[in-house]
């Protein structure tokens, strides 16, 4: 089976067919750095990841890059109220969100281009735009002609006709058509600027990714992807400018993850559910939110809860004790030849099942549930009598195969002296604040990690297991 991707563009699954065989153009936007990233943004972090590992796992070379939105009117108006340099805001929360997501078990891209510091390279973008007549300067802006571009809204499915409906001029602006949207904006007094052949200003939001995108990866990529809030009007954008620009495709195939809510509520600052990664892992494990994100189809809504999170620890829990169990009874197994043909076929079938299900729009969700349909099957050999060194071995292998795929680790690091005292620390807050849900959770995970605590009269005192 070859590997379908469902593509925006066309609504539809489309067979996977690179641009250059055995290689893959990978785009995906990343976060306006303001602040420590919400639970949103994890999922596109998580998801767009894991379509790269398997790509790479299906033996493809993939060039994976992630852009940083480095200089924006929310980074600009955040420092203003911190009374701090708009750039050094904007470092705080890039070191941040690479501490984010590499807890939660991301690959760093390839390149991680910033804006600030590919200015020229959008400057020279906008410059053709113009000289082509799809833009134009007005009192030091410059806006991209919508209604000159066919191919608008083909990605979003709308009309231009049905865009102009609610589209307004806001003061300020000297635009030819309400539709028509900032490439370059003026500086205004206090701001961070650079200068242009327009005067001093900065990119807007839209032509940053297209300007990035191709220097780092050509003219054509194989796929873009993103956040579903993404489609319009940013990659809509993306793809007019790109396409205006080089005459040629922009990307083969768009890929967007699902909308989260949380408590089924959508997330909202005004509802005041707005949920930071950052906090999140200092009280769940990182990898328990992963195998969280992944347990439903990406291109579906998903539900943020914690029940449904520790419902998803448990669950992965279960397949890593699986695993363990294997591992310990590989020492007191004897190797019995010729046995165990039929376990073996039973783990090849459910490894094809599993390349099934990914080549399927990257179904993580059915993905696990070969996982545990394999870990089910495991406890059933380990039951038997006699086992044998080469079907557990064999067990053993596919776990070790199939989790780093969906960026999961089978064993825990030993935690440190200190690791273990805050744990403990915060599992007394806990259930200092009756959230004996926590405690219990913190309790549970460092008994998985072989240490016993024992509460008394002066306090949890704790040893190795």
């Amino acid at each position: 089976m070859t590997i379908r991707i469902y593509n925006t563009l066309t609504r539809q699954k489309e067979e996977f067919v690179p641009l250059e065989e055995g290689k893959v153009k990978m785009y995906v936007c990343g976060p306006t750095v303001y602040n420590y990233i919400h639970i949103g943004n994890a999922r596109p972090a998580i998801i767009f990841d894991t379509v790269r590992r398997y790509l790479e796992y299906r033996g493809y070379d993939v060039h994976y890059v992630s852009n940083f939105t480095d200089v924006d009117d929310k980074i600009i108006n955040a420092a203003k109220e911190l009374q701090v340099d708009a750039l050094t805001l904007a470092n705080r929360f890039v070191d941040a969100f690479f501490e984010d997501v590499l807890a939660l078990g991301c690959k760093k891209a390839d390149d991680h281009p910033r804006v600030t510091e590919n200015i020229d390279v959008i400057i020279e973008f906008i410059e053709v735009l113009i000289q082509k007549g799809y833009a134009y300067e007005s009192g030091g802006d410059v806006y991209y002609r919508t209604r000159k571009f066919d191919g608008y809204g083909k990605l979003s499915h709308q009309s231009v006709d049905d865009l102009k409906v609610g589209a307004r001029i806001q003061p300020g602006e000297l635009k030819e058509d309400a539709l028509d949207f900032a490439l370059w904006k003026a500086a205004k007094e206090g701001e961070i600027f650079w200068e242009s052949p327009w005067g001093a200003g900065r990119p807007g939001w839209h032509i940053e990714c297209s300007a990035m995108a191709r220097e780092y990866l050509g003219d054509t990529i194989d796929i873009h992807a993103g956040g579903q809030d993404l489609t319009f009007p940013h990659h809509e954008n993306e793809i007019a400018q790109s396409e205006a620009m080089t005459g040629k495709l922009f990307a083969r195939y768009w890929m967007h993850n699902g909308y989260i809510n949380i408590d089924n509520e959508k997330m909202s600052k005004s509802l005041g559910n707005f949920v930071l990664v950052n906090d999140i892992i200092k009280q769940v494990d990182p990898q328990i939110l992963r195998f969280f994100m992944l347990s439903v189809h990406y291109r579906n809504p998903i539900n943020y809860s914690e029940n449904l999170v520790a419902d998803a620890g448990a669950g992965l829990e279960r397949l890593k004790t699986s695993y363990q169990n294997l591992k310990h009874r590989l020492e007191t197994s004897a190797d019995l030849a010729g046995d165990g043909q039929e376990w073996i076929d039973k783990i090849k079938a459910l490894h094809q099942e599993f390349v099934d299900k990914m080549d399927d729009d990257f179904n993580t969700a059915d993905g696990i549930s070969v996982l545990f349909e394999l870990a089910k099957q495991a406890n059933y050999y380990l039951m038997e009598k006699n086992t044998s060194v080469t079907v557990i071995r064999a067990f053993m292998t596919e776990f070790e195969s199939l989790f780093p795929v969906l960026g999961l680790e089978l064993e825990a690091e030993e935690l440190l002296d200190e690791d273990i005292e805050q744990l403990i620390e915060q599992r007394n807050q806990a259930r200092r604040d009756r959230n004996f849900q926590l405690a219990d959770q913190i309790r549970d995970q460092l008994k998985d990690m072989n240490i016993i605590l024992e509460d008394t009269a002066q306090g949890t005192r704790w040893k190795r297991g």
